[in-house]
């Protein structure tokens, strides 16, 4: 691997070479402790790579940032760019760190916000330089290693500025700089040849409604993002540009609460051509809907773009943010993907944190591999849905009156309200229902894992 020579790291992990595909024979040994078993790369899975049908990502801010705080308690995993030391030299040990864990888990893409690759100095200018020196070391790093950038962001809720939000905050001012910081990330993503751009809202939501004008802030936040899509489009940055839906937290309500809401925001402020979204789990379920509920409306919608990885706790109600390993619930997720066309110019990625008693390193390496070959499987349960296509027979079974020409007839517009009743009325209907038989599908599904 071809370092920057800004820095000179000692070796971080205990693994030396990457993470190889061994197959669910596998035996682990002192020498190879961990492998692959289900995740071959090139294996095809509905004619493409399986590394082309996942996409993984590796993100910047949980992997590199994160420290293992908590509402309770202090840093507890202590990686040596944390504290001490010239921030800038600490960012560069920081991104040698990374592209070293990418290299061993052979991941082809990665994520980061700004203020995680590059520290904030005393000046928006002087930030944003930073952002675009990192952004060098990347550059070299990206060609040396083949690793590509999934997607770029800028961090709009963690400094006190933001407390109000950013697009929809009271004062122009932040509006501005919030702004300026977005254009510049922007734009250094679509120099590293980002696949899409994501706004992920943080604070664009409320306390209470005592102090907040919502109208406004809704024509704020409308604005805003017309802005960023007229910016790409200047620039020609054809990478997509991506919201993540989240219901609560850290607002007690945000303005992208989930992918109904984010749809009607985007119709209302003429978007809904240039504007997709990137879906998690967690985020999912906090708004009171499974993973699939979202894949599959936003692609019943025309908006679906990419998704992060993570899972939540079921016994706790926040972020929780752990990595996957539910087979089933992620296996349902990428059927709706594969249903919808594939993951497109999105991915998966690993938005998840090591848990805060998991202090060493390779943690890291342990918790994206494993989840890496539970994703792997479960693309290849659902790939087992999709050619058995009993799922899919028993929906178009259950929907097939309305591909009659009368169902067709009615949903085109041939039938008046009035019409239809004084049909009804002469022929008599008494419409008797059918089993949706819901518990044979579900049986059905467990047969697949």
């Amino acid at each position: 691997m071809t370092q920057d020579p800004a820095s000179t790291p000692a070796p971080y992990f205990s693994f030396s070479k990457p993470i190889a595909f061994r197959g669910t024979g596998f035996v682990p040994t002192a020498d190879e402790p961990l492998a692959y078993r289900y995740y071959d790369k090139n294996r095809l899975v509905l004619g493409k790579r399986m590394e082309d049908q996942l996409r993984f990502a590796t993100c910047y801010w949980h992997s590199f940032v994160g420290n293992g705080s908590d509402p309770f308690g202090d840093a507890s995993f202590l990686r040596p760019w944390h504290t001490g030391g010239d921030p800038l030299q600490m960012a560069l040990r920081k991104a040698d760190v990374a592209f070293e864990l990418f290299r061993l888990l052979d991941t082809p893409f990665f994520t980061f916000h700004d203020r995680d690759a590059a520290p904030e100095a005393a000046t928006l200018a002087e930030s944003n330089a930073h952002l675009r020196l990192v952004a060098d070391v990347f550059e070299r790093k990206m060609e040396a290693t083949g690793v590509r950038l999934l997607w770029g962001t800028a961090n709009l809720f963690s400094h006190r500025r933001y407390m109000a939000g950013a697009a929809t905050n009271p004062d122009p001012e932040v509006f501005s700089y919030a702004a300026a910081q977005v254009k510049n990330v922007l734009e250094v993503t679509h120099r590293l040849q980002g696949h899409n751009y994501v706004l992920w809202g943080g604070r664009e939501g409320y306390e209470t409604l005592l102090n907040t004008d919502m109208k406004r802030e809704l024509a704020q936040l409308g604005r805003f993002l017309n802005l960023v899509v007229e910016h790409k489009h200047k620039i020609g940055f054809t990478g997509q540009i991506l919201i993540e839906p989240k219901p609560a937290e850290p607002t007690k309500h945000q303005y992208d609460y989930d992918v109904g809401t984010v749809y009607g925001f985007l119709k209302a402020h003429g978007l809904d051509k240039e504007v997709k979204v990137n879906l998690e789990q967690n985020h999912a379920l906090l708004a009171g809907h499974t993973f699939e509920h979202e894949i599959a409306l936003a692609n019943a919608l025309g908006i679906f773009g990419s998704l992060d990885m993570n899972r939540g706790d079921e016994m706790l109600g926040w972020d929780t943010d752990q990595f996957p390993n539910n087979l089933q619930q992620v296996a349902a997720a990428l059927y709706e993907v594969l249903r919808g066309g594939g993951i497109g110019q999105g991915g998966l990625n690993f938005d998840a944190k090591l848990r805060r008693q998991s202090i060493d390193p390779d943690d890291l390496v342990w918790a994206h591999a494993t989840s890496m070959d539970l994703c792997a499987r479960a693309l290849l349960v659902a790939e087992k849905m999709v050619l058995d296509g009993a799922l899919q027979q028993h929906v178009a079974q259950r929907y097939r009156a309305w591909d009659t020409p009368r169902g067709r007839t009615i949903l085109e517009g041939g039938h008046s309200l009035e019409a239809l009743a004084l049909e009804a009325e002469a022929e008599g209907i008494d419409p008797q229902p059918r089993s949706a038989r819901q518990e044979r599908l579900e049986h059905l599904v467990s047969s697949y894992l």
